[in-house]
């Protein structure tokens, strides 16, 4: 299992940094802000993936991070020519602890690798 790095700075032109969003996509705090600046993030956009970004919304509720989780875990499955840097979605301005997000991925695929935090309940 490969660890994301925990601060991501730039991206091989294959990678995709994966990021915690709001469903509206206002992408002004923590990761969401440096998806936005860097990497190709859509203001606006909340879900999916744009530019070297994918957006999974963390602030709707448990249950709408679950949704997006799966959506992503077949997309990622479905992409493997890209490799995905997920970060610790939904553990920073959604306040969610690593035990409760990290189980939503879990079957994440060779391509992607998984913050250092979400291991242990991978």
């Amino acid at each position: 299992m490969r660890i994301t790095p925990d601060l991501v700075t730039s991206l091989e032109p294959d990678d995709v940094f994966v990021f915690g969003s709001n469903a509206a996509g206002a992408h002004g705090g923590g990761a969401a802000r440096i998806a936005h600046q860097r990497f190709g993030a859509v203001w606006g956009e909340g879900r999916g993936h744009h530019g070297q970004s994918y957006a999974i919304d963390s602030m709707s509720g448990l249950d709408a991070l679950a949704a997006d989780a799966e959506v992503f875990v077949a997309y990622a499955t479905a992409h493997p020519e890209l490799r995905f840097l997920l970060t610790p979605v939904g553990c920073g301005i959604a306040g969610y602890a690593p035990a409760e997000v990290a189980p939503l991925f879990r079957g994440v695929p060779d391509n992607v690798s998984v913050p250092a935090s979400f291991v242990p309940f991978l």
